[in-house]
């Protein structure tokens, strides 16, 4: 391994891990308050608001870095989505993701940094979102094969 992608290895590891250490601290590891915070129509617990609120900011400043950036420290450009369109593709999915995400409380980031707690809902949740990962992936690839 050369001495960039030590760098990034180290870089994501970093990055991975205060990213868990910040889920964990905010209570994002907590289905229960997720699901309470979701649910706005009972005992709404809006803690998660200002988890929300300091994620934005904290992406907004570095979009703000990116943008003054020629590129980044360990690559050779930034890798930024190149489609701005809202299609169905995209409805469908954050639809999936938001029915999920309320009914079990956890989304991918979370779920994996749960791993550790060794909870077995948790380990189910991790391995049929891998499923269906492979499945997606499954069905794009031959989706993809036909057009060509």
């Amino acid at each position: 391994m050369n001495r960039n992608a030590a760098y990034r290895v180290a870089a994501a590891l970093i990055s991975g891990t205060i990213f868990g250490l910040g889920l964990s601290i905010s209570g994002m590891l907590n289905p229960a308050r997720v699901r309470g915070f979701l649910d706005i129509t009972r005992d709404w617990d809006p803690t998660l608001a200002f988890v929300l609120a300091g994620a934005v900011i904290v992406s907004a400043a570095g979009m703000a870095l990116v943008r003054r950036m020629p590129r980044p420290l360990l690559d050779d450009r930034f890798h930024l989505p190149e489609t701005r369109g809202i299609d169905r593709r995209l409805i469908i999915g954050s639809a999936i993701f938001g029915v999920g995400w309320g009914m079990v409380g956890l989304c991918p980031g979370p779920a994996l940094a749960s791993l550790s707690l060794g909870v077995p809902a948790t380990v189910l949740f991790v391995a049929a979102m891998f499923a269906g990962m492979a499945a997606h992936d499954r069905l794009q690839g031959a989706r993809l094969w036909q057009r060509v």
